[in-house]
């Protein structure tokens, strides 16, 4: 039997392949589906089913795709509605995979048809558990974070998680593997570990959720308590999984479509079009075209522009490092923003200025900082958890999410902006320079390297 995960960073996203005898299994998986099938290619086996933890919020699935190609059923928990054909099953339903099987665990309260499922070896023994976003290392899934149920509040949704993880998963054999939806950064729970695998033994000790020290009303409160609202592109995302999408070669092929500065001037003569810089930070700072909004794809770059543009249906034209378009794309779809018009690709011999004006950002050391910082305002666009456990004196916070809708500030006054390293500072100055700003001032490695400096 082979149990492999994985794990896609920018989501803090886990999709599982489970392998015995010729036949296998995937649970949760990515839209990049190209691994599961070469990993089934590889050792000759058959993909048999594919089992959904529940609707995806935060990403978009592959099932539909996977399915498609390996001809095989999709598996559901109860409550579950999808517009498609699929598998919905009843709690303790069987599935066999080659010599081992498979259990279904119906486990709501993250959402009401959130199922877990319990692998049993092929001795018959529990091996481990697939949990979606029921139980996270350290946290749990948080209720309603996208949807909405008629009748029920966030506080009857994290009753019922309570009831699932204490009666349905805690009087499991200690010894099995829990093996997560998500792990830390991810917005679908409030503070996981940063391990992404663990024996429930151990959950039951460290999991708040498991361990015993608070009781069902304790539970509830802790864990609806400045819950925080859901990224707006996550009703979508549901939707997309629920009622179906385009395959991502589609998306593809309709997005890789070089713009010469002829047809980027035609292009965004619509002011709907969104102009991403999806460069390196040090590259936008130098020279970036004007009006672009700034999210890098080395940072967690598909979370940031669904906090940022919001709809996933925005038209895209975006500015790319060489050779890295195709990568910019599908990170695009992971989470449905599937409308990229097409792209300009930089490489050190490009002249930007061909397309439209451009701008740069000033940008300076943490020493420079601290030794001319008394005649200007100060703006701390990390989040209010991480500006409440210390930040810089007279600095005044404002989230990254929050700098359209919240700042108030003369245009022309000059502007010093840091995050924790120095990646969300440069978006939050390009969103800033769109909308007008023209005296503002990035600090380059954001608060860690202030910290260095003061402590």
């Amino acid at each position: 039997m082979l149990v492999e995960q994985f794990y896609t960073s920018c989501l803090s996203q886990a999709s599982y392949y489970i392998e015995s005898n010729g036949e296998a299994a995937v649970v949760d998986p990515s839209r990049e589906i190209k691994h599961f099938l070469e990993k089934a290619n590889k050792s000759k086996s058959t993909i048999k089913y594919i089992f959904q933890t529940h609707f995806h919020a935060d990403f978009v699935s592959g099932h539909l795709t996977l399915s498609k190609i390996s001809k095989c059923p999709i598996v559901y928990g109860p409550n579950a509605d999808p517009k498609y054909e699929c598998i919905i099953s009843n709690d303790g339903d069987i599935f066999e995979i080659g010599d081992v099987k498979i259990k279904v665990i119906h486990t709501p309260g993250h959402t009401l048809e959130s199922t877990s499922y319990l692998l049993f070896d092929q001795n018959n023994k529990q091996h481990s558990i697939f949990t979606g976003d029921t139980l996270f290392l350290g946290d749990v899934g948080i209720p309603d974070v996208a949807q909405r149920y008629k009748g029920l509040s966030k506080q009857d949704l994290a009753g019922l998680l309570y009831d699932s993880i204490n009666m349905k998963i805690k009087p499991l054999d200690d010894t099995i593997t829990v093996y997560p939806g998500h792990g830390a950064g991810s917005a679908c729970g409030k503070s996981m570990m940063k391990e992404t695998v663990d024996l429930l033994s151990n959950q039951k000790v460290v999991n708040y959720s498991l361990n015993g020290k608070l009781n069902k009303d304790e539970f509830v409160q802790e864990l609806t308590q400045n819950l925080p609202d859901p990224p707006p592109y996550f009703p979508s995302n549901v939707k997309l999984n629920q009622e179906g999408y385009t395959d991502l070669d589609d998306i593809l092929k309709k997005s890789l479509k070089k713009i010469d500065p002829i047809n980027f001037k035609e292009l965004m003569s619509d002011d709907s079009i969104v102009l991403l810089d999806t460069r390196k930070t040090d590259q936008f700072v130098k020279c970036h075209l004007k009006d672009s909004i700034y999210i890098g794809l080395d940072g967690r770059f598909a979370p940031w522009v669904g906090e940022i543009l919001k709809d996933i249906n925005t038209p895209i034209v975006f500015i790319c490092e060489l050779n890295r378009e195709r990568e910019v794309i599908t990170r695009l779809s992971r989470i449905g923003f599937d409308n990229c018009l097409g792209y300009i690709s930089v490489d050190n011999s490009t002249n930007l200025e061909l397309y439209q004006e451009t701008n740069s950002l000033e940008s300076i050391d943490p020493k420079i900082f601290i030794k001319n910082n008394s005649n200007s305002k100060i703006l701390d666009v990390r989040t209010n958890s991480e500006y409440n456990n210390g930040s810089f004196k007279n600095a005044i916070n404002i989230p990254l999410n929050k700098i359209d809708s919240s700042l108030s500030y003369p245009k022309d006054k000059k502007l010093q902006l840091f995050c924790a390293g120095g990646y969300r500072s440069v978006i939050a100055c390009s969103i800033l320079l769109k909308n007008g700003y023209t005296n503002l001032v990035n600090v380059e490695k954001g608060y860690s390297g202030i910290k260095k400096l003061i402590s």
